[in-house]
This record gives structure tokens, sequence and C-alpha cells, in this order.
């Protein structure tokens, strides 16, 4: 099983495609499957914010209904 990716480490992955797909000169296969991956890495850090900012979001729920207990 492939261990999923650190949201830091899709986001330097994706750096990296973008800058090799900007350089050009990459054999259209070669293009495809970087901008495949790439496109696998976006939904993978959008899904890994989207966790990030539920749970900001609950966090700050309890803090505010603990405050309202004091």
């Amino acid at each position: 099983m492939k261990k999923e990716l650190t949201l830091e480490q899709a986001l330097e992955r994706l750096d990296n495609i973008v800058m090799q797909l900007e350089d050009g000169g990459l054999p259209l296969d070669k293009a495809l499957k970087l901008f495949e991956e790439g496109t696998s890495l976006v939904r993978l850090c959008s899904s890994q914010m989207q966790e990030a900012q539920l749970k900001v979001e609950v966090l700050s729920k309890e803090l505010l209904a603990k405050q309202k207990d004091i």
C-alpha cells in the first residue's frame, strides 16, 4: 500500500511537475503522465486542506462553547 503524501510533500512534488511542464521539451507521453500525476496531487491537496478546515471549525466551536461555560 502506497503511503499518502503529506500536504507539504504533495505541494513540493506538484511544484516540481509544474516546472518540468513549463520548461517544455518533454515527449507527449511523459507530459501527459506528469499532468495526470499533477491533477491527482491537486485532488489530494484539496482533500487534505478541506479536512484541516473542518478540524479548525470543530475546534473553534468547542473553544467557543467552553468559553461560554466560564
